[in-house]
């Protein structure tokens, strides 16, 4: 029995994991059209670090988020002269995020937490067959 308390521990920490990507994707899509001076950093774009958790007996037990990475600082430099924020060159620096890059992580997020929710749907429904049987 203690195996399907397991499932539902898996379950949620992939949940976790994956709600923290579609998090980060959703702040990098929100801040892929900032701009600044050329002299500043650009926007960079957010990467989730997880590592897997294992078990007294060296089974997977679950995914912890460990942190962040992130993407260029330098951006994409371009020819905006009537920018606020352009040089005396007309440049300014946007940010490096690719709105395609990012819609495929959503994508990807997405199905991986509706898996780990049809895991933990099904880990329950046999947690309370089984309960049901000794009544």
């Amino acid at each position: 029995m203690s195996e399907i308390f397991s499932i539902l521990g898996v379950a949620t920490s992939g949940m976790g994991a994956y709600k923290t990507w579609l998090n980060a994707v959703a702040d990098n899509v929100a801040n892929m059209n900032n701009v600044v001076r050329t002299d500043e950093p650009a926007f960079q774009e957010r990467f989730v670090e997880v590592r897997p958790m294992m078990d007294e007996d060296g089974l997977g037990d679950g995914v912890m988020v460990t942190g962040a990475m992130f993407g260029d600082p330098d951006g994409r430099v371009v020819y905006e002269p009537n920018h606020p924020l352009a040089d005396e060159e007309g440049m300014v620096r946007r940010s490096a995020v690719d709105l395609t890059d990012q819609m495929v992580y959503m994508q990807l997020a997405q199905r991986g937490y509706q898996a780990n929710v049809r895991s933990f749907e099904s880990a329950k429904e046999a947690y309370e067959t089984i309960l049901s049987i000794g009544r």
